[in-house]
């Protein structure tokens, strides 16, 4: 199947950082962009309503494929129209492999070149993801862009390791792009797939799209070959993974730096579960135009707010009686209607109340970032943008 999914252009540049325009099914998505993440088909702490409105205007999240298949189970969401009907979700979603979620079980999973056996961290049972298996859980959930099924070694990882990991995700590549497109032909053939929810210009295989990922740890070389490698077989988009695992910054800026300005030009280039808004930005810089990551909601949670002057820990004593917002420049809900002082009550009182806000208000932040970012790449002064925004960052919250 030589026609694609989804449509991309690239509609200006500023050095090395893109502004683009992602055409899916399910509307348009400009970028560079950030997914809030929502492993099990939820946001945590947020309301899908709060993801649509003028503060966040999410287009795009992600879920993931490992942590859906186990709980409540493929068949089950597809039982129910797919994961869009099942959530309530209207927009685009992007599903993650599992690939990750696989290696981060450590000692209670085997990897072998068929897949990956392992025990269900819900139930403890025996179970085998291939990238046969990632392909046709994804192809059930039914998600606008699908990740192929990949083996993921740490940032710091040993040269003979990682080439030993990146090769296997480069034979799991074909695999995956196999089994994908054996799929999308098989809906076409039995007319399961209908051709007028496609964007204009999709071909029938256009009711998903497939990116492939990049591998190799911290090690140049190792990159390069799996982007040709990965590349060699074609994708709708490609992915840098393997980053933000436990190796030095420097190495993931380095990495992306090298390896961003290679990928191919007219497809979009995603930089997997990174990282902070420093990192984002930075990233864009290298070349990066799409992100996922846990952060805004995680730390949401635990009491932190990412601000434009740097984070804020909500529970320290010094805000119990400061009137002021989160982020003076921040036009969100919360900032427009709550104080530091408040937010500070709620968390400490244990209400559940301080976690919807302070996540409401970091993806916010998220979201806003990545808008800017976007104006500035378009109105040609993202170096600007860049240095004020760093300059911010580090003066620290008062």
């Amino acid at each position: 199947m030589n026609k694609r999914a989804i449509g991309y252009e690239v509609v200006a540049t500023d050095g090395e950082a893109r502004a683009g325009v992602l055409t899916t099914r399910r509307g348009v998505i400009e970028t560079p962009v950030f997914m809030p993440v929502g492993t099990l088909g939820t946001v945590k702490a947020t309301r899908f309503e709060a993801l649509e409105d003028a503060d966040t205007d999410a287009r795009l999240i992600l879920g993931n494929t490992y942590h859906l298949w186990l709980r409540p189970g493929a068949e089950t969401i597809a039982a129910c129209g797919g994961l869009h009907r099942f959530i309530g979700w209207e927009r685009a979603l992007l599903t993650d492999s599992g690939g990750f979620q696989v290696w981060s079980l450590g000692a209670i999973r085997k990897i072998t070149e068929e897949g990956t056996e392992f025990r269900s961290h819900v139930d403890g049972r025996r179970c085998f993801l291939s990238p046969e298996v990632s392909m046709q859980v994804q192809a059930a959930l039914g998600s606008e862009i699908v990740m192929a099924f990949d083996e993921c070694a740490p940032g710091d990882a040993a040269h003979d390791i990682a080439r030993e990991s990146m090769l296997l995700t480069a034979r799991w590549a074909a695999r995956s792009r196999s089994e994908f497109d054996r799929l999308q032909q098989e809906e076409a053939d039995t007319g399961r797939l209908n051709p007028g929810d496609l964007p204009e210009g999709a071909g029938l295989s256009g009711a998903q799209s497939l990116f492939g990922i990049v591998q190799g740890a911290g090690h140049s070389d190792l990159r390069r070959e799996s982007l040709a490698r990965t590349a060699e077989i074609g994708f709708d988009g490609y992915a840098i993974g393997g980053l933000s695992v436990g190796e030095e910054k420097g190495v993931m800026y380095r990495v992306v730096e090298e390896i961003a300005p290679l990928m191919p030009e007219e497809r979009p280039r995603y930089l997997m579960g990174v990282g902070t808004p420093e990192d984002l930005v930075e990233s864009v810089a290298r070349g990066i135009d799409m992100f996922d990551c846990v952060l805004p909601t995680r730390n949401g949670r635990t009491g932190q707010a990412f601000t434009s002057r740097g984070k804020l820990n909500i529970k320290n004593a010094q805000w119990a009686r400061d009137t002021r917002p989160l982020d003076e420049g921040c036009a969100c809900q919360v900032c427009r209607r709550h104080s530091r002082a408040y937010l500070r009550h709620l968390f400490m009182a244990g209400e559940m109340l301080a976690s919807i806000l302070l996540t409401h208000h970091n993806l916010a932040f998220f979201l806003d970032t990545m808008r800017r970012v976007r104006q500035a790449i378009r109105s040609g002064d993202f170096t600007r943008f860049r240095r004020e925004f760093t300059e911010g960052l580090v003066s620290g919250v008062e």
